[in-house]
């Protein structure tokens, strides 16, 4: 409150409300430099410095980040600091592409039927042959595109067999 014109009350930040907690950085791989060194500098010292503070209040969180760059080459080109990359690499996970792990899609493609199905209506199925289409496309957007091609499915076709052709998908 007060720290800029029209700043009428407090508000908490992602870390300040992440503390004592767990808190998950989506596309790391794209923060600008200048943020980096603020991000290092809070997992570092555990403090950060809230708007319009005085001082500094010590933070306690748990930092999972993600991203689907190559951060090595991001370090290399210099778009990323080496230090933050070994800050945050503590325990790495890659998780394959979805068109390098085929023998997931068909469990995905239940998984997201039922996910977006409305409480009247029962999920939309899908046709052997569309299986086979589906699990041979290369989902160059990974989950998100399979994710959003069955939230489009189930708002056009609710409830109904999905029968595809060798077409490409919309």
């Amino acid at each position: 409150k007060g720290s800029f014109t029209g700043a009428i009350s407090d508000r908490k930040g992602r870390f300040e409300l992440a503390n004592n907690g767990t808190i998950f950085l989506d596309e790391i791989g794209d923060m600008p430099l200048n943020l980096q060194v603020k991000l290092l500098r809070v997992l570092q010292e555990r403090v950060i410095d809230p708007v319009g503070a005085t001082k500094q209040t010590a933070i306690n969180v748990r930092v999972i980040a993600a991203t689907h760059r190559n951060i090595i080459e991001k370090i290399k080109s210099g778009e990323f600091r080496e230090d933050l990359y070994y800050r945050l690499n503590v325990i790495p996970i890659e998780i394959p592409a979805l068109r390098d792990r085929k023998e997931d899609i068909v469990p995905l493609l239940s998984h997201f039927a039922i996910r977006s199905a409305s409480p009247a209506t029962a999920p939309i199925k899908f046709s052997e042959n569309s299986l086979r289409i589906l699990s041979e496309y290369s989902w160059p957007g990974n989950i998100r595109e399979l994710a959003n091609l069955i939230d489009r499915f189930t708002t056009l076709y609710p409830s109904e067999l999905i029968e595809l052709s060798k077409e490409p998908i919309p």
